[in-house]
């Protein structure tokens, strides 16, 4: 695939979030350009559009090293403490940490780095009150270069959002951000259902050659039933990003068939594992080097993301989490 220009870059939130762009690859049809209102006429009566719950958590913090700054990235609990990701304040990744060594952020609570590395480390951060409050106060949404501002932590949180009692997502799960309630009404109207799950990010900005980081997930009994009987039906299992993706296939057994499940989840989905439950995809766009674009190949096939692609480039669609998006629909309903 070709590179995709710096100019395509989103870089900063659309005024309407269902008015972005949305593409509709689907398996021999034509490309249908569309905005992201026009989703529910994508879908058929009797599909299911699964969705993620997780909230966004202001990951990033401030400190210093040495004396330097430094920018902290926490991505997720892990068993020595914390999973965090080291960020020079311009952006670029810090990869010489050693274990032992001690960040200093705000308030004089201190990370001390055990384990990991070169580039996430397990790192130890006693707080008082705990972390997840700490950063509510210090905190704010990881950001990347390519944007011209800082925007706030509304603009990362999902209409489906739930702020529980656990730490949710690192990095936005982007792919749901478009959907509003009057996305939601036409879906209802066309007869499409909506059922959940919950699977939080890791800090995402991996690249060539970096495998998705092991992500906390939880498959309700609901949306198990609400599948099973989709497919029963002859509907279309409908993933809303790569997140979603990953939750229902890695509750998914040899045959296809979902079992309830949580946990912590290490699947890689690609040539050697292809989808088993997913038969749509709505989907932010994804560099080519990005492992993501993986996961979109395991359930939609090289010919069609392929085509997609080269078609979004040639369009002047945008990427990244404030970016278009595309639907991808490998498969006919069943009926």
């Amino acid at each position: 695939m070709r590179p995709v220009p710096a100019d395509r870059f989103a870089s900063a939130p659309p005024p309407v979030r269902d008015g972005v762009r949305l593409m509709v690859a689907a398996h021999r049809r034509p490309l249908r350009h569309l905005r992201f209102t026009d989703l529910p006429s994508a879908l058929e009566p009797g599909d299911l559009v699964v969705v993620n719950t997780s909230d966004t958590e202001p990951a990033a913090v401030d400190g210093h090293r040495g004396g330097r700054p430094i920018v902290l990235h926490v991505s997720g609990p892990v068993a020595e403490g914390w999973a965090v990701e080291l960020r020079t304040p311009d952006g670029y990744r810090v990869l010489d940490g050693r274990p032992g060594e001690v960040l200093e952020l705000p308030h004089g609570v201190r990370a001390t780095l055990v384990g990991g590395g070169p580039r996430i480390w397990a790192a130890r951060i006693p707080v008082e009150g705990g972390l997840r409050g700490y950063l509510t106060t210090v905190g704010r949404p990881i950001t990347y270069s390519y944007l011209r501002e800082r925007p706030g932590l509304a603009e990362y949180r999902t209409l489906f959002a739930r702020s529980g009692g656990e730490f949710g997502s690192a990095e936005m799960p982007s792919a749901g951000r478009p959907f509003t309630p009057a996305v939601l009404a036409g879906l209802r109207e066309r007869g499409v259902g909506l059922a959940e799950v919950v699977l939080h990010t890791g800090v995402s900005s991996l690249e060539a050659g970096e495998t998705p980081l092991p992500e906390r997930y939880r498959v309700p009994t609901a949306t198990v039933a609400a599948v099973d009987a989709t497919r029963e039906a002859g509907g279309r299992v409908v993933a809303v990003g790569t997140t979603v993706t990953r939750a229902l296939e890695s509750v998914a057994d040899e045959t296809g068939t979902l079992h309830p499940g949580s946990g912590t989840t290490e699947l890689v989905l690609g040539p050697r594992r292809r989808a088993r439950v997913v038969d749509g995809l709505v989907t932010g766009w994804h560099e080519p080097e990005a492992s993501h674009l993986a996961l979109l190949l395991a359930v939609a096939g090289r010919s069609l993301v392929e085509r997609a692609y080269a078609a979004a480039l040639d369009g002047d669609y945008r990427w990244h989490e404030f970016g278009d998006s595309c639907l991808l629909l490998p498969r006919p309903a069943r009926r």
